[in-house]
């Protein structure tokens, strides 16, 4: 597989009808997972877009999900996931100088992920796709 690079949009709760409207716009399909979806059923941001993804018949793929307020980035993350080993090394290498917001380990969707805000504020997140899954 390697690796590939997509942005991920930021929203203040309103990450799925935003999703919803760009699929609307562009057409595909929308996979769209919340909080409560992704292990934290009692969360008081259980509804909130964890992760949303829209892949459209001319190739684009677009990401999203709802951030908490206190969120030290911009509005755009740039996504870096597959399964390459080196995925890790650009995770430390973009955290110096940075702030780690998630730091990167085994979820409960059994991928290896983390994000952080680099030192000159751009949000990055990491998803390492688990092999065995």
């Amino acid at each position: 597989m390697g690796s590939q690079a997509n942005s991920c949009i930021t929203f203040k709760g309103n990450a799925r009808q935003a999703m919803e409207f760009y699929r609307e716009v562009f057409g595909g399909d929308l996979e769209v997972g919340t909080v409560a979806d992704f292990g934290a059923p009692d969360s008081a941001d259980g509804d909130k877009v964890m992760h949303a993804r829209l892949d459209t018949a001319a190739g684009y793929t677009l990401m999203a999900w709802d951030f908490p307020d206190d969120w030290p980035g911009n509005d755009v993350a740039v996504f870096l996931g597959g399964d390459d080993d080196e995925l890790r090394d650009y995770f430390e290498k973009l955290s110096v100088g940075g702030t780690v917001t998630l730091p990167l380990a085994q979820q409960v969707w059994g991928d290896e992920a983390g994000s952080l805000v680099d030192r000159f504020g751009i949000s990055w997140m990491f998803n390492i796709t688990n092999q065995q899954h």
